[in-house]
């Protein structure tokens, strides 16, 4: 069934990809006039996700800076395939960009791992300037390009990240004891969830619902948004404000995608992606908001719960993961830009 559906967005893609070529090739035009070329932006959530509604603007400014040249078209609620599929996608250039959770770009090297450990942001805004500032991720952004075909363009909030179960709100490390919690892939959020006390169970998002409701999961961990949106409210209705995590959503494209970019476009699109960054962080509190609201109509709650000891609990997977020179200079940063 996996190996159907992957063949299925590989062959839509493919005739997207050739749609694209007759798109950007201009022939059709009067002389002088520049077609747009539509790039094809993969996206897991719902069209009024802040960060479908970031690339939407973004589209529409790029399009103007560039005269025409470049807009992007976002497919959301996993058309494409989930983020695991989208980023391998990427890779081959069967699509131009993805947003993909942070997560997920440890498997190609281990050391993304220290931008996505538990409670080392204080906040939102602290999490971004460190994300998206060249001086302290270019080098580690750069490691994808030419080995893995995957260029880093920045990080998006992604929001703060709690635990959601099925049979009462939890309060201490204690209270997640042998229940099994999906998280996105990656060694570093098992070891996580296993230090809370639970069973860390890696999942696609677009099975979580299933899985709750069967029994296979006990809950998951996630923000107000995707607890709300995907409906895990209504079968996980119990929502504990651990405050563990905040992971990035990184906006990745294929190299060749920017390196067909002149030089002022690429800089159009790097100074409005930072824009956009802006624009997403403002939108997300609001939408926290109506989330919590729509959670609460199906019947969920929300509870508050020991974060100094789901903190302390975690200490040790901090120590595992700063472990060599880059990560620890990585980590250095984040605490000086606190």
């Amino acid at each position: 069934m996996q190996r159907t559906k992957v063949f299925t967005v590989l062959a839509f893609s493919s005739v997207a990809v050739l749609g694209l070529s007759a798109c950007g090739s201009g022939g059709g035009n009067d002389a002088g006039q520049q077609s747009a070329t539509v790039l094809k932006v993969a996206f897991n959530q719902n069209a009024t996700h802040p960060q479908a509604v970031a690339i939407t603007e973004l589209s529409e400014k790029l399009k103007e800076a560039t005269d025409g040249a470049y807009e992007l078209e976002l497919f959301p609620d996993e058309q494409l395939g989930s983020q695991a599929e989208t980023l391998e996608l990427v890779q081959s250039g069967a699509v131009d960009m993805a947003i993909v959770a942070g997560p997920l770009l440890e498997a190609f090297n281990p050391d993304f791992s220290v931008l996505n450990l538990p409670y080392i942001y204080d906040s939102p805004e602290h999490q971004m300037s460190v994300l998206n500032d060249p001086e302290i991720t270019g080098d580690l952004y750069d490691s994808l390009t030419e080995s893995e075909q995957i260029s880093v363009i920045g990080a998006y909030h992604g929001g703060v990240r709690n635990v959601y179960t099925t049979d009462g709100p939890v309060e201490t490390p204690a209270d997640l004891a042998g229940q099994k919690i999906r998280v996105i892939s990656s060694d570093t959020n098992v070891s996580m969830v296993g230090l809370m006390g639970g069973v860390g169970t890696p999942m696609p998002q677009g099975d979580v619902y299933t899985a709750i409701q069967s029994g296979v999961l006990n809950g998951a961990e996630n923000n107000e948004l995707i607890f709300a949106d995907l409906g895990h409210s209504e079968i996980a209705a119990f929502y504990s404000y651990t405050k563990h995590l905040m992971i990035p959503d990184y906006l990745v494209a294929n190299p060749a995608v920017l390196e067909a970019f002149s030089e002022d476009q690429r800089a159009d699109l790097e100074s409005l992606f930072t824009e956009s960054v802006d624009s997403e962080l403002a939108s997300f509190d609001a939408k926290v908001t109506e989330a919590k609201k729509k959670a609460e109509d199906s019947g969920a709650t929300f509870h508050e719960a020991d974060v100094d000891a789901f903190r302390e609990a975690v200490a040790p997977l901090l120590e595992e993961k700063i472990s060599n020179d880059v990560t620890t200079a990585i980590f250095d940063k984040i605490e000086a830009a606190r």
